[in-house]
């Protein structure tokens, strides 16, 4: 409980001394209203639109981002009339302003090609106009899905990766990979405030979402269809993730929850161990492997009192205990608002996140796979039973920074910065089968892992005029990943002689018995890019002609290194000593011969430096009054260079050059006021990642798969092809349906390699494949059965694949009748929620199911491909208000404890439950 008091004192402090900051604010009797005023048609801002207060000489003109500020308004009630060229002017009665606080008004005006008299409503029904994230899917010029912080905010998702998953088409895999509409994780990309976040994965190209707050973003959009103002490797889909923008008004909010998990709290479970600064997910330093171990580069220079002294430098963890879990915690402080300074208002929010939780992987079952007979029918080999515990750190923050320098630039600073840690401990019981000599045996690993992300963006819009509008970015992104040392450690029991069984002992004559493995990465990159715009015409029809350039610059660095421990002259009764003895006492004296260190042959280190440049152009064109098109290409050059040193063998150079002409084109058809059909075509690309392309070797454990890359994988391009209609009966509900078809030229796979020794994956071209289905989408409010206060919201996505593999060896040897790696059939997203007549109190109901999806493609003689199966999850949350600005939360995640598994045939290759988690918390916010 030590980290849930250090956040607990934190929070009170602060607590206390926000009365006292506010007991000083000054009394009066004058409010203010601040708001944003936007096109209708199209939800851009409408720049220089005039707001005046009625019945008073107060005004103000909006600035590029619509917002509009009128100071000192008396306290009563008033009607607030916008207006502006080209545009239906508005009249807003019954806009109440309190005194000492400020009103928020966002107004929307339509276009008008003659002169008509005004409209008013109410502010209450012009209130009701915007819904954020629908209003960007409505709004934008290709296929968006979205979901915003007020929707994050009602349901229990603590970061990124669960709340995506709320997004139409949307999928997650392991908690923190995204997969779009079923296609694989290559096919996503993931920005941060439109740039592009690099992956601290060295074995994936995907970011792992679960490195974000919920509590840090305003929104996630996943963009569907290319338009050439995005990056060329959109494949399918780009996540964008948009860190919070300042409120119009000052906001201090604090959140803290605690809950337990069924599988983990309170219950005896593997608790790895700890150095110190687990907590704050900065101990990896003092975990590192010995500088003298990880230094040499000849072996066989050592004498034996060197590798005596080597092993007895290892940091004796290889064990864990078994211990009662502990309860999860997690806190937030977020504060904002808007200040004059230096004659210009300074928008600011800050916000700093911390969880910590612990989870057990229970009855986890690994085992891999081989041919029973000719047939290739597969039966399990080398099965193991066991479980893993785990213990997590996510912590965050942001700092963004926005002005406005007249009310044609807008200045913006946005950082992010994040930070997890996973501790995990792992035992399991099995066979080695390929060890006749060995019965049962025990694996243990400890695992340490620190990942980081960082982000500093400083990006300009400049409204030139009315015509013009030019913006420009600059972001400097990082992130590391740190396993400073993984120990894996086997026993076994043996046979004597006569037949008899030995006690459990240490397996030291066999390779990776003993273990100890470090892995550092490091990636930085630079992006810049500028867009200009030209608007001619006026109103909703205007023509846009935007043209820019993008530069991307990424630096990537690599290593791992491995080293195993063997024993060269212990009996089995001697090998059946703990660690403590074997490793660090008599037998590894000076002078003692019976235990030595080595190399191990996995492993490798490798740098990249990857370059890409782009240039587009493209038009947003209205054709009549109905119908827009939008049309353009992008050129963008790639190249990779790569120098890979394997542990042993020779340094291995890649280099990848590629010019791509990338064109899309789009029509969207106004069928109705609220009727949209949009229609799309387009070229995309994947390109291989650079673990996958290194020709070097990894395992987990012994037993275990190894992975390794090729170093012929080249770039992947994607036709791809949309349609969707879509419907927006009110501002709150939606109905769409799409169609989409795909086809890929040299897809990139992973698939099982037949070998007679240890097995393997790996990664190859296909020849091609193609991928097409259709996508449902309903959010619906059920007043019109008297159930007024709800609503209920799915999204269905039903998809099939083929892949054509005759293009190299091994695919050829793979199933040519099988959908893509990591297709899935279908996904399902589905909710119930209720909320009160002011917002207050909300519960919502979510599902999520995702139909069986190939995680490896097997290769022949076995003929069935490893399938992850569909786990069925059931989320609940429910928030209510207490008093004084505070309000309460109840959440339960995965009620239904589905297990995850991946089975090949009937062999189950892995399964696992990780119970189901509640949690109880309060929010406490302040104006």
């Amino acid at each position: 409980m030590r980290y849930a008091l250090r956040i607990s004192t934190a929070f009170l402090f602060s607590a206390l001394l926000t009365p006292m900051v506010s007991a000083q604010t000054p009394v009066t009797t004058a409010g203010r209203i601040t708001g944003r005023v936007i096109n209708v048609e199209t939800g851009r801002p409408i720049l220089r639109a005039e707001v005046m207060l009625g019945g008073s000489v107060l005004r103000s003109l909006t600035d590029l981002d619509g917002r509009f500020f009128l100071q000192n308004v008396p306290a009563g009630v008033h009607t607030v009339q916008v207006r502006q060229i080209g545009f239906t002017a508005k009249s807003v009665t019954n806009v109440v302003v309190k005194a000492g606080e400020t009103t928020v008004l966002d107004v929307s005006l339509s276009s008008a090609v003659i002169a008509i008299e005004a409209i008013t409503v109410t502010a209450e029904a012009e209130r009701g106009t915007v819904s954020r994230a629908l209003d960007q899917q409505r709004t934008a010029l290709n296929v968006v899905s979205a979901i915003s912080s007020e929707q994050m905010a009602k349901s229990p998702d603590a970061d990124a990766a669960e709340a995506v998953q709320r997004v139409s088409g949307v999928t997650v895999q392991d908690g923190k990979y995204v997969f779009v509409r079923g296609l694989g994780e290559r096919y996503t990309t993931t920005s941060l405030n439109g740039a592009r976040v690099p992956s601290p994965e060295p074995e994936k190209r995907l970011v792992p979402l679960d490195l974000f707050p919920s509590g840090l973003l305003e929104s996630i959009s996943t963009s569907k269809t290319f338009t050439p103002d995005q990056p060329g490797d959109f494949s399918g889909a780009e996540v964008n993730l948009r860190t919070r923008t300042f409120p119009v008004y000052h906001q201090l909010q604090f959140s803290f929850s605690g809950g337990y998990n069924t599988l983990a709290t309170g219950k005896n479970m593997p608790i790895p161990p700890t150095v110190g600064g687990e907590w704050l997910a900065t101990s990896a330093s003092t975990r590192e492997l010995p500088t003298q171990l990880t230094s040499i580069t000849d072996f066989t220079q050592l004498s034996q009192n060197d590798i005596n002294g080597l092993i007895r430098a290892l940091p004796n963890q290889w064990t864990f205990d078994q211990a009662s879990g502990a309860p999860n915690g997690s806190g937030s402080l977020a504060f904002g608002g808007e200040d004059p300074v230096l004659g210009m208002h300074l928008g600011y929010v800050g916000s700093l996140s911390y969880s910590r939780s612990q989870e057990l992987h229970k009855g986890e079952l690994r085992s891999r796979a081989v041919p029973a007979d000719s047939s290739g029918t597969p039966v399990p080999y080398n099965p193991f039973l066991g479980s893993t515990g785990q213990s997590s750190v996510l912590w965050g923050g942001l700092l963004n920074l926005s002005t406005l320098i007249g009310t044609s630039t807008k200045i913006e600073l946005n950082n992010t910065y994040d930070r997890s840690a996973d501790n995990t401990a792992h035992m399991d019981w099995g066979t080695l089968e390929e060890f006749q000599q060995v019965d049962s045996v025990q694996r243990t690993q400890l695992r340490y892992v620190e990942r980081s992300v960082r982000s500093n963006q400083l990006r300009a819009t400049h409204h030139l005029n009315r015509h013009n509008l030019l913006t420009w970015s600059v972001t400097s992104a990082g992130v590391t990943r740190n396993e400073p040392d993984r120990s894996s450690l086997a026993y076994g029991y043996e046979f004597a002689a006569n037949g008899d069984r030995l006690p459990l002992a240490w397996l030291g004559f066999i390779p990776e018995a003993a273990k100890r493995t470090s892995s550092n990465l490091t990636e930085n990159s630079w992006n810049g890019d500028l867009d200009y715009a030209l608007s001619l015409g006026s109103g909703e029809r205007m023509t846009t002609i935007k043209i820019g350039g993008a530069y991307r610059h990424t630096a990537r660095d690599a290593r791992t290194v491995s080293f195993n421990v063997r024993a060269l002259g212990l009996s089995a009764s001697d090998r059946a000593a703990g660690p403590d003895s074997l490793f660090y006492s008599s037998f590894t004296n000076t002078d003692s011969t019976r235990v030595t260190i080595e190399p191990n042959n996995s492993g490798g280190t490798y740098n990249a430096t990857d370059q890409v440049s782009a240039g587009y152009l493209m038009a947003d064109i209205p054709l009549g009054n109905w119908l827009t098109l939008v049309g353009g290409a992008r050129l963008e050059h790639w190249a990779l260079a790569m120098d890979v040193q394997p542990t042993s063998g020779a340094l291995v150079p890649i280099s990848r050059s590629n010019s791509d002409v990338l064109p899309s084109l789009a029509m969207n058809a106004t069928l109705s006021e609220n009727q949209t059909l949009r229609l799309s075509a387009a070229l995309s690309l994947a390109r291989p990642e650079y673990r996958e392309l290194a020709p070097i070797s990894y395992r987990d454990m012994l037993g275990e798969r190894e992975v390794f890359g090729d170093s012929s994988l080249i770039r992947t391009l994607v036709q791809n092809y949309d349609m969707r209609w879509e419907w927006y009966p009110t501002p709150d509900e939606v109905v769409s349906i799409a169609v989409f078809a795909k086809h890929f030229t040299h897809p990139i796979e992973q698939i099982d390699v037949a070998t007679s020794g240890v097995s393997q994956l790996s990664f190859i071209n296909a020849q091609s494949a193609n991928n097409y289905g259709v996508e449902l989408e309903l959010r619906k409010g059920l007043g019109f059965m008297g159930m007024w206060p709800f609503a209920v919201f799915s999204n269905v996505t039903l998809m099939r694949s083929r892949i054509n593999t005759s293009n190299s060896n091994l695919s050829a040897l793979t199933n040519d009748k099988r959908p893509m790696v990591g297709q899935a059939p279908y996904v399902v997203n589905a909710g119930l929620s209720y909320q009160s007549t002011s917002g207050a109190t909300s519960a919502t109901l979510l599902y999520n199911v995702v139909g069986a999806r190939i995680s490896s493609a097997a290769v022949i003689p076995i003929t069935v491909d490893t399938y992850e199966r569909p786990r069925h999850v059931l989320d609940f949350s429910f928030r209510f208000p207490i008093s004084w600005g505070m309000s309460a939360k109840l959440d339960a995640k995965n009620l239904l404890d589905s297990p995850y598994e991946e089975r090949q045939g009937d062999v189950v290759r892995y399964r696992f439950t990780t119970g189901r988690s509640f949690s109880v918390g309060v929010n406490w916010s302040l104006r």
